[in-house]
């Protein structure tokens, strides 16, 4: 069993290490099921930059972790998909179904979703699956611990039904970038091209998160741009460079307590899109279009959103549109470029121009999260930033990799003498940017 994980994993561009924990996963999950099982390795991601930009149309910086969903599977005569995490040693059972009924919350939601969405969007005769799934991503800490559910039990879904070979699958999903905003609309409910929709999880997200976890390259960064998902570059990270990973303990749980949250920060774009399209004439589709529709429409929605009032709710719409336009606009590609010249201190400058963006004008930040990040750059880190949703969640630190377990516990440290009372334990580790998603 490890030779059969550890090689391709390796080969993918995962390191030893993480691809040999790997191995020790898949023999707890593949004992829940019969011989012979199909297997994928799903990551999680670090959105290095790009916070609460991609169902916008905004940039983002991104890539794949080395910790994920070890998945197993064997295709049933039936249309049920019986699902069982060996981790957490908890099961569920969903039928594909279109009209399925989706719990209220729980991580039963995602596979449900996708189970009704698949049974919608590709109608007929659709086989389920037995899974056994493992993971060791920390859930609920910003790197996208249901999107990568969601990816995995698609991939499943997919692999048994082959629906890469149905005529509705290629009439919509051309390239991966075209699946992961597919998967995207599959868990905020909206359509995708003639793939109609109808029902997510609750979140009004992009498919940032899709993304990465299906399109990441080992040892890279890449920026993405969204609505359409398209790729605008590569970056190669330091050699010598490796994030430390901070979970700060405050759960950022996008269908549980942060769900109105997130959803505001994604409402407020939404309303500053129509103000413009109110004021212009434009169709623009999404806030990034309206910003690119002429050289004076930045100037044009600033004034309008000055102009708008006095109130809190017209102080939180300028305050969102400066985040926004920063981070999409000026930040991430800016880093970006920092990044291919091996300009380290500009990287680390433009990121912690980003952090404060997020804590002052996008107001998604607890101290918890933004203490991390401070230690991290007192501590020497080239940058280091929280990431996700928000409202919890984890920190991101670009560190040397000689010196990285030494960083890790001097960070620790500098954490836990704080004043943090989080809903559970911090957690720390080392990662390098990992491989996507893959069958193994």
């Amino acid at each position: 069993m490890s030779a059969r994980v550890v090689e391709p994993l390796a080969r993918a561009g995962m390191s030893e290490a993480a691809a040999l924990e790997k191995a020790a996963l898949f023999e707890r999950v593949d004992r829940q099921l019969a011989p012979a099982p199909m297997r994928w390795f799903v990551p999680g991601r670090i959105e290095v930059l790009g916070k609460h930009t991609d169902y916008a149309g905004g940039r983002s910086l991104l890539c794949a972790v080395e910790r994920g969903f070890c998945v197993s599977a064997v295709p049933r005569a039936d249309a049920l998909v019986r699902i069982h995490d060996v981790v957490k040693k908890t099961s569920c059972e969903v039928a594909l179904a279109p009209d399925l009924e989706i719990p209220d919350a729980g991580w039963m939601v995602y596979p449900a979703v996708v189970a009704r969405r698949l049974a919608r969007d590709f109608p007929g005769d659709l086989v389920g699956a037995d899974v056994a799934l493992a993971s060791d991503l920390p859930s609920a800490a910003g790197m996208s611990s249901s999107s990568a559910l969601v990816v995995a039990i698609f991939t499943v879904l997919s692999a048994v039904n082959r629906l890469p070979d149905r005529r509705e699958y290629t009439a919509n999903i051309e390239s991966l970038e075209d699946l992961a905003g597919y998967l995207g609309c599959v868990e905020n409910g909206h359509a995708f091209r003639s793939l109609a929709g109808g029902g997510g999880v609750g979140t009004f997200g992009g498919s940032e998160d899709h993304t990465a976890i299906l399109a990441s390259q080992p040892g890279c960064v890449k920026q993405y741009a969204f609505c359409p998902v398209r790729l605008e570059r590569t970056v190669p990270l330091p050699a010598d460079g490796v994030f430390a990973i901070a979970v700060s303990g405050v759960v950022a749980d996008k269908i549980g307590s942060a769900r109105s949250r997130y959803n505001r920060a994604s409402q407020a774009a939404g309303s500053i899109l129509e103000m413009w399209r109110s004021m212009s004439g434009s169709d623009a589709a999404t806030l990034a279009a309206a910003i690119a529709s002429s050289p004076g429409a930045t100037d044009r929605l600033r004034a309008a959103l000055r102009g708008a009032g006095s109130d809190a709710e017209s102080r939180w719409l300028s305050d969102r549109f400066e985040q926004f336009w920063l981070e999409s606009e000026l930040i991430v590609p800016g880093a970006a470029e920092a990044l291919a010249n091996r300009n380290l201190d500009r990287f680390g400058e433009l990121v912690d121009r980003s952090q404060a963006a997020a804590e002052m004008l996008l107001g998604n930040q607890v101290p918890e999260t933004i203490s991390l990040a401070r230690h991290a750059r007192a501590l020497g880190a080239f940058a280091a930033s929280a990431f996700g949703a928000g409202f919890g969640g984890s920190v991101w630190a670009l560190v040397p990799r000689d010196g990285a377990a030494i960083f890790i516990r001097r960070w620790r440290d500098a954490y836990e003498r704080g004043s943090h009372r989080p809903e559970r334990a911090a957690e720390f580790f080392v990662t390098a940017a990992g491989p996507p998603a893959l069958s193994l």
